[in-house]
This record gives C-alpha cells, sequence and structure tokens, in this order.
C-alpha cells in the first residue's frame, strides 16, 4: 500500500511562488510510474495539471504550461509542482497520485490528504 502525502501549500499573492512536495511511502516501487499533481477548486471537478514519465518526460495543462514545473527525486521517492506566477484561478487543493499511463490523465491508487492552495491579494 503506498500513502501519498502532499504538502508546501499555502496563501500566496498573485504573481508569487510556491513549491509543492509530494512524498511516497510504503511499498511504493516509487521510480517506475509516471505520476501526476491535480488540483480541484471549490465546485469543479479535479482536474490532472501536470505529469512526469518514470524517465522524466513532462507534459502539462495549457493553463499553466510556462509557469508550473513537475519534478520528480526517485530516491527521495518525492515529486515536486513549482508553481510561478501564480494567478487567482490557481487556487485549489492540490494532489498528487500515481498514472494509469504516461499519455493518460486518469489516476491510479490512493489519494492523499491534498494540499490547499490559495492565491489572493
Amino acid at each position: 500500500q503506498v500513502q501519498l502525502v502532499e504538502s508546501g501549500g499555502g496563501l500566496v499573492q498573485p504573481g508569487g511562488s510556491l513549491r509543492l512536495s509530494c512524498a511516497a511511502s510504503g511499498r511504493s516501487m516509487f521510480s517506475i510510474y509516471p505520476m501526476g499533481w491535480y488540483r480541484q477548486a471549490p465546485g469543479k471537478q479535479r482536474e490532472l495539471v501536470a505529469a512526469i514519465s518514470s524517465g522524466g518526460s513532462t507534459r502539462y495543462v495549457d493553463s499553466v504550461k510556462g509557469r508550473f514545473t513537475i519534478s520528480r527525486d526517485n530516491l527521495k521517492n518525492t515529486v515536486y509542482l513549482q508553481m510561478n506566477s501564480l494567478k487567482p484561478e490557481d487556487t485549489a487543493v492540490y494532489y498528487c497520485n500515481k498514472l494509469l499511463d504516461y499519455y493518460s490523465d486518469s489516476p491510479f491508487g490512493s489519494w492523499g490528504q491534498g494540499t490547499q492552495v490559495t492565491v489572493s491579494s
């Protein structure tokens, strides 16, 4: 059973930056899985915003391209999301999860508790 723990959220002004972390524990075999960062804003469906393959390839939803960067450290069983030039519309609870496939948006595994990101002046 893999447990995912997200951290790094907070309140930030528009234009600011945050770095989210997602640590995997348990018998994770973390390095072999593609991983994704999702977000869910109030009243909206959860959406995948960034994905990273086991080999380090990345893809992003159009709304965050050029502002967000996903990365991973397989030795630390951790995936990161660097968020720059944050906008109020980035406000959401952010979650990470394994992906069924790098090219799929479908999650594969249990959800963590998420971390709240609030962008407001």
